[in-house]
């Protein structure tokens, strides 16, 4: 799947943000202020200013209609849900270069808010990837103690682990070795 550069950044976001919800013993990693500007940060978003709780609870929001979006067992529901999202984020889409980064589009409105912003820049993100018929590519991980998002982006979408280096091989060591045991109990 080809994508331009901002569009895997909005990925990238929306992937980030729903990353930082609690899974099993994993924490919310999404509950002050400053974990918010942390992820701003992190995520190089630009034109944010001075944030309050209202904006984390914005943001938090935002984030469960991300959730839902990957977990959409249709390219209908999913549709809906992100026509819904970007349509509350009033998108106003504008070319801009800033940064150091060529011509690009901005989809949230001027003076958006934080959460306008990322409903808006990922949103379309997301619509992109539906729009090219390659929703399955946005995934949870399938090692079984994990549950974190992903966009699988190889050439033959086979990637089932958020990371290889962590959970695949994690898994791949482990059913190494039980097959290890089983040989050694067979033989």
């Amino acid at each position: 799947m080809r994508i331009n550069h901002d569009t895997r950044c909005a990925l990238d976001q929306a992937v980030e943000l729903l990353n930082t919800m609690p899974d099993g013993d994993t924490p919310d990693t999404l509950v002050s202020v400053a974990d918010l500007r942390d992820y701003l940060v992190r995520n190089k978003v630009s034109g944010v200013g001075a944030l309050t709780e209202d904006d984390l609870r914005a943001v938090r929001a935002v984030r469960e209609q991300f959730s839902r979006v990957f977990a959409a067992p249709d390219a209908r529901t999913a549709a809906q849900l992100i026509n819904t999202l970007v349509a509350g984020a009033g998108t106003t889409p504008q070319l801009t270069d800033h940064d150091g980064y060529d011509w690009h589009v901005h989809y949230f409105a001027p003076g958006a808010s934080v959460a306008q912003h990322l409903a808006a820049d990922c949103g379309m993100a997301l619509a992109f990837v539906l729009v090219a018929g390659e929703l399955d590519r946005l995934r949870r991980c399938s090692a079984p103690d994990c549950r974190r998002a992903f966009v699988d982006l190889s050439r033959n979408r086979s990637r089932r682990y958020c990371d290889s280096r962590t959970c695949g091989n994690r898994l791949h060591v482990a059913a190494y070795r039980a097959r290890r045991r089983e040989s050694a109990a067979d033989g």
